[in-house]
């Protein structure tokens, strides 16, 4: 076994071994399912500038793919190998670990908030629950639309309709699965017709599943600080902290120091199983050679503050800030080129005339855009317009302007 070094390990190590365990390391022949497994799970999002981030995430890794067979694994007939359910929010989980949502799923079944408390306390809501369940079990699988509702506006559950509300409920119940999608609008239907006959159902107790999840997430975090595993397990760092205090009194966890992007050293945890990793890139031997482009939601960026603290950048989603008040723009992607964050770019795909078009495009201060990065990026964009189908790129503003100029000419 692998001993950790008394002196700190240098700032590309620790960037090479969070990128190894991402899988963004350089190009590889994993399957999308290996990436998902990889990461964990992959989380949903609705924002349609360019695909949906959930297929970005595999594009990333795997650069071109057909988005169908990804499709094909979430609901395919047969092929069935991942699931919907809450992870890091919403998100698209390997069968595998199925097992590890059952407890998340009784919490839910017993009224995992007050609000869901009072809303199953009333009896015309037991009843919409049994009208919605029948008619799923009668008629086959029914999405929301299939639900007819006159009634006035609410103000309370996002305005949802009871028959949303419900639906909602044997989702998070696990007595409802997402047995498909139709222009991208949940299509439900009962678990016993959704769920393969080979996946482990066993419940575990809500101690193994939370340990599951710490663990999970620190193998796939590579090394972060301890409270980040709680963006993996989908909960609070308090409720993490004595589960990975427990890891590293056992062994499974070891603490070591790092170079921060700040010029300082950090205290930080890696999985026992990630420690020759870290050894090997201390060492010069662990080379990240990938140049891509990360959707605001990749996984990568979910532990906060990480990507400050190993990159020196600040991942930042600004699809919900008023437009004066962007910097980066909508939907903005980092480009990550061979081990650094150098930039990033807001696009926006105009479908119907195959254009890709750039809102605004950044280099990072400090980083110029020499003839190898503009090479990398212009290799990285073709794949990325390939992906959408997009014959003709636009940059609207370039910083700086030369960049812009200078990809254009490139492409």
């Amino acid at each position: 076994m692998s001993v950790p070094r008394s002196a700190p390990y240098p700032l590309d190590a620790l960037q090479a071994v969070a990128l190894h365990t991402q899988g963004l390391e350089g190009p590889h022949h994993d399957g999308i399912l290996d990436v998902v497994r990889r990461v964990g799970c992959v989380q949903i999002d609705t924002l349609h500038r360019v695909q949906r981030s959930q297929y970005l995430v595999i594009w990333s890794r795997l650069g071109q793919y057909d988005p169908a067979e990804f499709d094909r694994l979430m609901f395919g007939d047969g092929e069935r190998r991942l699931f919907e359910y809450w992870r890091h929010a919403a998100s698209i989980i390997p069968l595998d670990y199925y097992r590890y949502s059952i407890p998340a799923m009784q919490h839910h079944r017993e009224g995992a908030s007050q609000g869901w408390q009072e809303w199953l306390a009333d009896a015309e809501n037991q009843r919409m629950l049994s009208h919605v369940r029948e008619r799923i079990e009668q008629e086959g699988p029914l999405r929301v639309a299939d639900f007819k509702y006159d009634g006035p506006k609410r103000g309370t559950w996002w305005d949802w309709k009871p028959a949303k509300i419900a639906l909602e409920h044997l989702y998070n119940t696990g007595d409802a699965m997402i047995a498909n999608r139709v222009n991208f609008h949940r299509v439900y239907d009962l678990r016993e017709r959704v769920l393969p006959d080979w996946v482990d159902t066993t419940p575990p107790t809500r101690e193994e599943a939370m340990r599951f999840h710490v663990e999970q997430g620190l193998r796939a975090l590579g090394v972060c600080r301890p409270d980040h595993t709680a963006s993996y397990a989908f909960t609070y760092p308090t409720v993490v902290r004595p589960h990975v205090a427990a890891l590293v009194e056992e062994g499974t966890v070891i603490e070591i120091h790092g170079e921060l992007a700040s010029g300082e050293e950090g205290a930080l945890v890696i999985h026992r199983d990630n420690l020759p990793l870290l050894e090997q890139a201390a060492d010069g031997g662990l080379p990240v050679e990938r140049t891509t482009f990360l959707s605001p939601f990749d996984s990568l960026f979910w532990a906060a503050g990480r990507d400050e603290a190993f990159w020196g950048f600040q991942q930042r989603l600004e699809a919900y800030k008023r437009a004066e008040d962007r910097i980066w723009g909508y939907f903005s992607l980092a480009i990550l080129r061979r081990g650094r964050l150098i930039g990033r770019f807001d696009p926006k795909l105009e479908r119907k005339i195959g254009t890709l078009r750039l809102e605004h495009l950044h280099l990072e201060p400090g980083v110029e855009p020499e003839e190898a990065l503009v090479a990398d990026v212009t290799g990285a964009m073709r794949d990325f317009m390939a992906f959408h189908s997009a014959t003709e790129l636009v940059v609207e503003h370039s910083n700086p302007p030369e960049f812009g100029d200078k990809l254009l000419a490139a492409l």
